[in-house]
């Protein structure tokens, strides 16, 4: 199978980048773009300007979905990210392009199984159990397919790309849950995620932005919120202001201005002073978990819950 436009993709790599265009690249981008992504790597390699870029857009999965629109002949393709809702940019999910050798045609059906999600930070998958590492850089929130029954402590699963089934620690691993996650899991899951660098646009363990925590901490439990803050406001429920508990999630703006930042309440409110939130901070270019500054409180409009 070929990529086709108007058919659906899969991410073949651990962690593919959204961008704006194929023209919006940069020299230091190098890493992101190859055959076999280095997300690590070009994270180290950018400087804080570089970091905040606007010319990425998001980032995608190992196995993510998108539909293909278009192929070019330079080897990119535009397409819409269909896991990744983003209602005031296009219905279907969020668009930008992606190098077309990070993409799989995807399968008419997908292989039998229960899904699994990865629970681990990251992890690696190999050629066997123990054996030859394939593809790393595996993140958090990442759904794959069993192939088989698990041997030694490793599970087999199904990798898009490859034709064999790949190995991965069964610790590693846990069944894609079945219910709603309550707000003390998911709290917990974003923590993790703490001193994590700000990237503007990620979404991974490896760098993410205020709405790309939010996103990944509840798509770790199969809960598909949209990927920008303004959107993830649309798509929650509405507090009173002094209702919010940890876990439920504050939203920025200035006056006249759409929402620009999303926070994850860390302690209930009992006035402005004692509000915090854990959240990917632009300004200090990681992920932190603070009280409220007289700035946010200035720019607080509203708390929200899933």
């Amino acid at each position: 199978m070929t990529l086709e436009a108007g058919r659906e993709a899969v991410v073949r790599v651990a962690v593919a980048t959204l961008w704006a265009g194929p023209e919006a690249t940069r020299e230091v981008d190098a890493p992101a773009l190859a055959d076999h992504t280095d997300i690590p790597g070009w994270i180290s390699a950018m400087d804080r300007d570089q970091q905040v870029g606007e010319c990425v857009l998001s980032q995608l999965l190992l196995g993510e979905r998108v539909l293909v629109e278009e192929i070019r002949a330079d080897g990119w393709a535009r397409v819409v990210a269909v896991e990744q809702p983003a209602a005031k940019l296009d219905p279907r999910g969020y668009p930008g392009w992606l190098p077309a050798s990070q993409l799989s045609p995807a399968p008419d059906v997908d292989p039998p199984g229960q899904p699994l999600v990865v629970d681990a930070t990251t992890t690696s998958l190999h050629a066997g159990p123990a054996g030859d590492l394939v593809l790393d850089g595996v993140i958090l929130g990442t759904r794959l397919l069993p192939a088989g029954p698990v041997r030694d402590g490793w599970r087999p699963v199904h990798a898009p790309g490859h034709r064999q089934p790949l190995w991965t620690p069964e610790s590693h691993l846990v069944p894609v849950s079945t219910r709603p996650p309550t707000a003390t899991e998911v709290l917990a899951m974003a923590s993790r995620l703490r001193d994590v660098v700000y990237i503007w646009g990620g979404v991974s363990a490896y760098g993410v932005d205020c709405s790309g925590l939010v996103h990944l901490a509840w798509r770790r439990f199969g809960v598909r919120l949209p990927r920008d803050a303004d959107d993830q406001a649309d798509a929650t429920t509405p507090l009173r202001l002094g209702a919010e508990l940890p876990g439920d999630l504050y939203f920025f703006a200035r006056p006249g201005r759409p929402i620009h930042h999303i926070g994850i309440v860390t302690a209930a409110a009992d006035g402005p002073e004692r509000r915090r939130m854990l959240h990917a901070c632009y300004t200090q270019r990681r992920v932190i978990e603070e009280p409220l500054s007289a700035d946010r409180a200035a720019t607080l409009v509203g708390a929200h819950r899933v």
